[in-house]
């Protein structure tokens, strides 16, 4: 069982920024206590293969934001195919749920898989806190919002400068048809 509570009640949250998720079986339970620093939509063919989906919706907290409940999720190491570093994935030995990734090329957050929020609709993903990376494999049928900065690849290179955003004018449906 892992119950961090002590380290939450350390940053003071609150009600309107504590926001509850966790696995399928109820086995891995976890606590947010802010918002999220951002808000990332990932179309990469690993994020891909990841949710079973188009995309991955993350929003990324600062790892003391999130406090753990229940048994220790099983992890899986895999190395990223465009930075070589390590993605570990974070999930449920029960019922397999993905519940966030931890990024050992940003070791100070934590990118939560958002439909594991127990309400997968609270955070902000407004063009102010949201970004869509790697549209280049974006899938057929996905649609690119309006006034959102998008890349076509990370929104940073690997020295940590950051990449120049893409802000569509009008949405734009992928089409991959020629």
């Amino acid at each position: 069982m892992i119950d961090r509570t002590s380290e939450a009640n350390r940053h003071g949250s609150s009600n309107s920024q504590t926001h509850e998720g966790g696995c399928l079986c109820g086995q891995v339970r976890y606590r947010t206590v802010a918002e999220p620093v951002r808000v990332t939509i990932c179309h990469c063919t690993f994020c891909q293969r990841l949710t079973g989906s188009a995309f991955l919706v993350e929003p990324i907290f600062k790892r003391e934001d999130i406090v753990f409940s229940g048994i220790a999720p099983r992890v899986y190491h895999h190395q990223s195919d465009t930075s070589g570093k390590r993605v570990s994935i974070n999930f449920c030995g029960r019922c397999g749920t993905t519940l966030y990734l931890d990024l050992e090329r940003f070791p100070d957050i934590l990118g939560v898989c958002g439909g594991t929020f127990d309400d997968p609709n609270w955070f902000d993903r407004s063009s102010a806190k949201c970004r869509h990376i790697f549209t280049r494999s974006a899938q057929e049928g996905v649609v690119l919002p309006a006034g959102v900065n998008t890349f076509v690849e990370h929104a940073l290179h690997f020295d940590g400068t950051p990449n120049e955003p893409i802000v569509l004018a009008h949405a734009l449906p992928v089409t991959r048809k020629t």
